[in-house]
């Protein structure tokens, strides 16, 4: 997912699936550095220490340029934390113009970002943690970056600011009104705060402390800053209904329309510059970042299909790519030899089938008939077909919140499941059918396309289920991501995508339990939200361990949905582009894109 913990997950569509899941919070290993970037050629103008940014010494900003896809949906706004523009794709850009106080290595660990600042836990009892800005932080427009923007993320985040039982803002993660009751303690507009938390939080390094740019907020309100910041402490709902309306919708795009420039200010080492709709956004180096400049002064962020991109890397169109992994794309990678570095390794990604609980919904109550599409998955055929060409060691996906890869994989699934769905049973489906009495139900199957795993994905699961009794429609769809698409709508019985993992433990919550932004089919389980209540207020691995097996137990008996397969990573660049590093984590190759710079 992403710097932020702020929403625990990341949804990725067409290049990958949709992106969140966490790094198990079983206390499993996640692959180590030499794992993720054993099969990497890897040409480094400074070579790697660990799976941390590499330390480059003295830059100088290199007027060049250099492009990067990740698939081809359009930029959605520069506010990537609302639930509709929390994706891969809009990452690929908002994560290169906000700064957080840490970042994933490409192997999960979480690291620190002195650029912005340094924070350290002054009290275990209750958990008390200090922040400290970099006195030099600014936005781009020259703006101090202070107290304000930690306590306007504060605001968003928190549910108790609402206008009647509707939040006031509509964020991906909604939690830290309760996770921190008292909100950022500090001068607004001084640059040290601390948080004190009302229970333990395993997650709290990555908690999203700075994000949005207060200032823009307040003005867009007709408030001061420290107006602002004040009513967001005092809890003034009826005073903030204008920022978040802002907040909101505000920095919401169309095809090459970028908010005005006094709008979007940057506190990382890029800045937006332009967009070509259906080509590209540009990407320009920010002139006034406080920290480590960018090493190269254009950085374009490429609109492209998958089937598009090896072909388009062959032609110097695009420099970096993270295609679809496909036994041909894999081979027309290859095919290219020294031209190109190839990428691959484990991925934090998992493959699912999710159940859409809507009411009114085939599946919503009735669980028998999950059941009997679930024993119609041909899970073993779809990995067999397109995973093993790609990862010869690749095994169907038992589990959500755990890996293969990871060393508690097998005592999670041991303790939550049973193996009742890993061989086909076309009979006892019929048999189910026939029991509840329904008689050839249609299945709308959902995803983003273009994908071509995934109709390949939807076309053999069509021809398994129709043999027992279900119509299994194929309703890919290019919006399917998109605000009021088929996944916001619920307009299917089945949705199959992905979330993309970091280092998070708790992160599954936002997806699992009751009324979360992320849990899209609606599904609600009180046993399921009190495991995850009991995992998220404590920082006990022992507990995290016992309530990792609990929920994924809860979650097959309910079958909330299915899980498929994790993705073998695949991205290729160019071999004159130095410092390309493979990542297990949901932000893809573009993690350390400021350190991207073309061989002299």
């Amino acid at each position: 997912m992403r710097v932020q913990r702020i929403s625990k997950a990341v949804a990725v569509g067409a290049a990958l699936a949709l992106a969140l899941t966490a790094c198990a919070p079983g206390g499993g290993n996640a692959p180590t550095e030499s794992a993720t970037s054993a099969k990497t050629d890897g040409k480094f103008s400074v070579e790697p220490t660990n799976s941390g940014l590499a330390d480059l010494g003295d830059i100088k900003t290199k007027d060049d340029s250099v492009s990067y896809s990740v698939g081809a949906e359009e930029f959605i706004s520069y506010n990537g934390l609302t639930p509709e523009s929390y994706s891969t794709y809009n990452s690929a850009i908002t994560d290169r113009l906000y700064a957080s106080f840490t970042y994933f290595g490409t192997d999960g660990k979480i690291y620190p970002n002195e650029d912005l600042g340094k924070y350290e836990v002054v009290s275990e009892d209750p958990m008390t943690v200090k922040y400290t800005i970099n006195p030099e932080a600014k936005w781009s427009d020259g703006t101090d970056i202070t107290v304000a923007d930690a306590v306007l993320a504060w605001g968003v985040q928190n549910t108790k600011l609402a206008n009647g039982d509707k939040p006031l803002f509509n964020s991906v993660s909604q939690d830290l009104g309760q996770t921190i009751p008292k909100g950022p303690e500090g001068d607004p507009a001084g640059k040290e705060f601390t948080v004190t938390y009302a229970d333990p939080d395993p997650d709290f390094a990555i908690q999203t402390m700075i994000y949005s740019p207060a200032h823009v907020v307040a003005k867009q309100a007709g408030m001061t800053t420290a107006e602002l910041s004040e009513a967001i402490i005092s809890g003034d709902s009826a005073a903030l209904k204008k920022a978040a309306a802002f907040w909101n919708t505000g920095w919401n795009t169309s095809p090459g329309k970028l908010p005005a420039a006094d709008l979007i200010p940057s506190s990382g080492p890029y800045k937006l510059g332009s967009w070509e709709p259906g080509q590209s956004v540009t990407l320009v180096a920010n002139e006034n970042y406080y920290g480590t400049p960018a090493a190269t002064k254009e950085l374009v962020i490429r609109f492209a299909a998958p089937d598009t991109m090896v072909q388009a890397l062959q032609n110097g169109d695009i420099d970096v790519i993270e295609p679809q992994p496909t036994v041909d794309t894999l081979a027309q990678l290859t095919a290219l030899g020294d031209s190109v570095q190839v990428h691959q390794g484990d991925s934090l990604t998992w493959e699912h089938l999710d159940f859409n609980f809507r009411k009114g919904s085939l599946f919503a109550d009735n669980l028998e008939l999950r059941k009997a599409f679930a024993m119609c998955v041909p899970r073993q055929q779809i990995v067999d077909n397109l995973i093993k060409p790609l990862n010869p060691e690749a095994t169907v996906m038992n589990a959500r919140e755990v890996f293969p890869f990871q060393d508690n994989y097998a005592d999670v699934v041991g303790a939550s499941y049973a193996g009742q769905y890993d061989n086909v049973d076309i009979e006892g489906a019929k048999a189910i059918l026939a029991k509840e009495g329904v008689s050839a139900p249609e299945v709308r199957i959902g995803y983003s396309a273009p994908n071509p795993r995934r109709t390949e994905e939807v076309a053999i699961i069509k021809s398994s289920c129709e043999q027992a009794g279900f119509k299994v429609v194929d309703v890919g769809d290019a919006k399917f991501f998109a605000p009021g698409g088929t996944l916001e709508r619920g307009d299917y019985e089945v949705a199959l995508f992905a979330w993309a993992g970091s280092g998070q433990i708790t992160s599954g919550e936002n997806i699992y339990a009751s009324g979360k932004p992320q849990n899209y089919g609606k599904y609600s389980n009180k046993e399921v939200d009190a495991a995850w209540e009991r995992l998220t207020t404590t920082l006990d691995p022992a507990v995290h361990a016992t309530e990792t097996k609990n929920i994924e137990k809860l979650l097959w008996d309910d079958l909330y949905g299915i899980p498929v397969f994790a993705h073998p990573g695949l991205g290729a660049s160019a071999a004159d582009v130095l410092n390309v590093r493979k990542t297990a984590t949901q932000n893809g190759l573009v993690w350390n894109a400021e350190q991207w710079v073309r061989a002299e």
